[in-house]
């Protein structure tokens, strides 16, 4: 366990090169002809004996298998886990026994509304699956992008999965809730405005995965080797900190490029930019679980970061993109009771129901209980059991006894005790009487919300106005428009009041819990901040200054900034001195939507007024938007200083020796607010 490899050396045997080879039948014959099929004469009737036609549809008809309930949407990397510290006073896991101990791994990050078709922007809760392939077997840590589920009980869930699901009639609408059914749903059940005002700020349209923080929201346990339990949640943590889309952006690369999201990652690791994600663990002893005025074990409420501290104590790189989507991305299965010795599970009862449900979809999905032999999920430690039968067996068991107990094997597979590494649940202790119920100190519904709203920037929070604005003015109910507005009256009644009168009903009469706490960590306004990874479209054509513009895109990439070259068409523009730069994208085939910055060159175009107006349409858009503009001496006339702006994040080059160091400062800001 000690090759940081071990994973990929073990896929590698299951790794296949067809370029080059011979064309064969799944059983190794070769085919002479792969164009047509076998006729009486060519004008004749297909025969029944051609057999190579047969293989090759009938594995086309048979080669989707069913998409996931939810999570269906996705995509992922292989990287690896490094740990920071000992964590062995608290969990007896391996993994996180000493500092820089690494653990192979792989991630996959998901929507959870939309279909496999849908788009990657959509409004949504995205969630984060890591298996780590560990020396005590597969660790499991499913994380999603809030600190707080929309329910609070297992039995929900189905009911909120339908009701944020399209409708069944019309399949209408695609990766979205803004729809009564919803809407409906979160009115008659106030456990979900929590959750719902989280989607609705900047957080339920990430900038990107690489910039997505996300938390456990179930409570588990560490346990050490003295048996002792401790409640932990996890949250991993961005290292370029976290970033959002704006609303508008979000539906406008959702049809200029669906893939977004998938399509950053891959680049990034591509280009060895490999996404770094901190571990961190809030705990609470077991003894203070009635400390807080919260309840630990609820999955509706965070704990705050201010009030239980986060510890940093290892860091996940992803460095390495898959080979094959559908081998390793959509046959990868994630179960949370995968756990690893000094890991348990607490009385949580989101996470109890977790527990008994993922195995039975995995099997469902992947059509066989067997699903864990495939390469993806294999363990790279070795595992020994009595299973031995099922649909699609791989492993060729050669041992005749398949039960427990025996002598004729000598007792084996044996059991293994605590020291020998054998996992023991936690022996917590449980009373009471048998009942359908939840505990009274999950019913208060409002003020964690009402917190999470408090410790907003202004901007988030008319960011989350215009979010619930735009979902509720989807709503053909009035009924349950109303609902909702009177329900987040007791979020934020000012709150309530504006997306009233944005969405035709009357104005609330209630008011907001009294709640004036606020938390820092809750807002992306202190999130760290830089230029590096961050596309930079270069607005470009013939006739540049090339001194000037290749020391400033010599700056730009050692700060680490991708660089796109913008202009008419692909191929060469070519600067005054004769110098030639290669336009990797054209005014058409990319969009100020899909870029962080822009750097406004100008020149000559093919076409001239077509040109200019290209090059002020991108400016409208990135200006509009917030975004850093960088302006070349010969860019000055494509943006002027009026009564209507003020110009802000807007660097011009003209006179001032250190533009390039300047319009890397503005675009690690990334929006300025203050614009106008």
């Amino acid at each position: 366990m000690e090759n940081n490899n071990s994973k990929q050396e073990q896929l590698d045997q299951y790794r296949v090169q067809n370029t080059g080879k011979p064309m064969t039948t799944n059983e190794g014959r070769k085919i002479s002809n792969d164009q047509e099929t076998i006729k009486a004469g060519v004008r004749g009737p297909s025969l029944h004996e051609d057999y190579w036609f047969l293989e090759k549809m009938s594995h086309f008809n048979h080669e989707e298998i069913p998409e996931r309930v939810v999570h269906a949407r996705g995509y992922g990397a292989y990287g690896e886990f490094e740990c920071y510290q000992s964590m062995s006073q608290f969990t007896s896991a391996k993994f996180l026994s000493e500092p820089g101990k690494k653990t192979p791994l792989l991630c996959r990050f998901s929507t959870v509304q939309g279909a496999k078709g849908s788009y990657d922007t959509a409004r949504d809760l995205r969630c984060l699956g890591v298996k780590m392939y560990t020396e005590e077997g597969n660790y499991d840590l499913t994380t999603i992008a809030m600190p707080v589920l929309i329910i609070q009980d297992p039995m929900k869930f189905p009911d909120s999965m339908h009701a944020y699901q399209n409708k069944q009639d019309d399949g209408i609408p695609t990766a979205t809730g803004a729809h009564d059914r919803f809407w409906d749903f979160v009115a008659n059940n106030p456990e979900s405005i929590h959750m719902v005002t989280w989607i609705m700020s900047d957080r339920g349209v990430i900038k990107n995965y690489r910039v997505m923080e996300s938390w456990s929201i179930n409570t588990y346990l560490f346990i050490n080797d003295e048996g002792i339990a401790t409640f932990v949640r996890f949250v991993w943590k961005p290292v370029l900190g976290v970033h959002s889309l704006l609303h508008d952006e979000a539906l406008k690369i959702g049809g200029l490029d669906p893939d977004y999201h998938r399509r950053d990652l891959r680049e990034a690791i591509d280009r060895g930019a490999y996404p770094e994600y901190e571990l961190g663990v809030q705990l609470i002893p077991m003894e203070d679980e009635f400390k807080y005025d919260f309840d630990v074990l609820d999955p509706a409420k965070f704990w705050p970061e201010e009030v239980v501290p986060v510890q940093l104590i290892g860091k996940m790189t992803l460095n390495r993109n898959v080979d094959n989507y559908f081998a390793e991305l959509e046959q990868v299965a994630f179960n949370p009771a995968n756990v690893v010795p000094g890991i348990g599970f607490s009385n949580d009862p989101v996470l109890q129901g977790r527990l008994l449900t993922y195995r039975d979809t995995q099997q469902h999905r992947l059509g066989s209980a067997n699903y864990d032999e495939l390469p993806v999920n294999r363990p790279l430690c070795p595992f020994h059991n009595n299973t031995r039968r099922g649909y699609m067996r791989m492993r060729i068991d050669v041992d005749q006894v398949n039960y427990h107990n025996n002598s004729l094997a000598n007792n084996t597979p044996h059991t293994s005790k605590p020291e020998e590494g054998g996992y023991v649940h936690y022996p917590k202790k449980v009373e009471g009487h048998v009942i359908r119920g939840r505990s009274e100190s999950f019913n208060d519904f409002f003020s964690q919300p009402r917190i999470f709203w408090n410790s907003l920037s202004p901007v988030e929070k008319q960011h989350t106005i215009q979010a619930f604005s735009y979902q509720l003015g989807k709503v053909k109910s009035e009924s349950v428009r109303q609902q909702n507005v009177n329900l987040l009256a007791n979020v934020d009644q000012e709150l309530a009041t504006v997306i009233a009168d944005n969405i035709g009903v009357e104005r609330p009469t209630g008011t907001h819990v009294q709640v004036s706490t606020s938390y820092p960590s809750l807002s992306q306004t202190s999130t760290p901040k830089s230029a590096y990874t961050l596309k930079v479209g270069v607005l470009i054509g013939n006739g540049f200054d090339a001194s000037e513009v290749q020391a400033t895109l010599n700056t730009l990439q050692q700060g680490g900034v991708f660089v796109e070259i913008v202009s008419e068409r692909l191929g060469v523009v070519t600067g005054s001195d004769g110098t030639e730069l290669k336009v990797t994208q054209t005014f058409l085939t990319t969009s100020p939507y899909l870029l962080d910055a822009i750097y406004v060159v100008g020149g000559k175009g093919t076409y001239e007024e077509k040109f200019e107006q290209d090059i002020l349409n991108y400016v409208r858009v990135a200006y509009t938007h917030y975004k850093p503009i960088g302006v070349a001496t010969s860019g000055g006339s494509y943006i002027e200083t009026t009564e209507k702006n003020n110009l802000h994040g807007v660097v011009f080059a003209k006179d001032r020796p250190e533009f390039a160091n300047e319009f890397i400062n503005a675009i690690a800001q990334q929006r300025f607010w203050d614009r106008k």
